[in-house]
């Protein structure tokens, strides 16, 4: 009979399925420092002994990493999602832009269509709370404040979704982002109309969610992004124009 004794789980390894829950959940976040030893032992029920066990277990297979003299880390594994060489390669070539802000929209779209229907009413709480700080920080006219809530909200919405891969994937493209591989983000909130327009296409992103309107989530989150891309176009036009215009002027000084 395929049948076999029934043992009770080692502690460690319960603190192991534990953290590794709150990672792919999205959780714990890469980089972020976990409680000091004593703390996350007394915290989980468990010995100091069994919590290094699971440390151990976690650090070998990459989740984990001990700094000395600063504590314990989730590891920066969003980075492993694209080689070095290919980092590169996005960030030297115009049409990597463009296939990326596609992507967006189509995964996006159905995140917040996700979120709509599926998302808990904590979820939307969520999402409603960045976009307040949203609006708020509007008066600040602090373009990396504005990029940084951008990011937040759209991540929010991801999560509201509960789909561990697309939240895992969505991280690692806003992190290339986050590092300018792809364009500046603030550049889109230095414009005082286009910083105006981009509230309002994120109000009305909320605003569908929070009426649970999963057709209507997906248009706006769509129109948002065909805004961002027209926007990114017109940048690009306007630097090409801005270097013919320096040349003939260089070119006139010279005469």
């Amino acid at each position: 009979m395929p049948f076999r004794k029934v043992e009770s789980e080692k502690l460690a390894q319960a603190v192991v399925r534990q953290v590794e829950q709150l990672i792919l959940r999205g959780i714990l976040r890469p980089g972020e420092r976990l409680p000091a030893e004593r703390g996350l032992a007394e915290r989980l029920g468990v010995s100091r002994p069994s919590l290094r066990e699971a440390i151990a277990d976690l650090s070998g297979r990459g989740l984990l990493v001990a700094r000395p003299g600063a504590g314990v880390f989730v590891a920066e594994v969003l980075g492993s999602a694209f080689s070095p060489a290919l980092i590169q390669l996005f960030g030297s070539h115009e049409e990597a832009v463009f296939d990326y802000i596609a992507l967006r929209r189509d995964l996006e779209g159905l995140a917040a269509e996700r979120a709509a229907r599926a998302g808990s009413d904590t979820d939307l709480q969520v999402v409603a709370a960045v976009f307040a700080r949203m609006e708020a920080a509007q008066d600040k006219r602090d373009p990396a404040e504005e990029a940084d809530l951008d990011a937040q909200f759209h991540l929010a919405i991801v999560e509201a979704g509960h789909n561990v891969i697309l939240l895992h994937m969505m991280r690692a493209m806003f992190d290339l982002l986050k590092q300018g591989v792809f364009y500046n983000r603030q550049i889109m909130f230095k414009n005082r109309t286009t910083r105006a327009q981009l509230l309002d296409q994120h109000r009305a992103i909320n605003a569908a969610l929070q009426a649970r309107d999963p057709v209507a989530a997906r248009a706006a989150v769509q129109a948002h992004l065909a805004y961002v891309e027209a926007a990114f176009h017109s940048h690009l036009r306007a630097e090409k124009h801005e270097e013919i215009a320096r040349q003939r002027f260089e070119h006139e000084r010279q005469r």
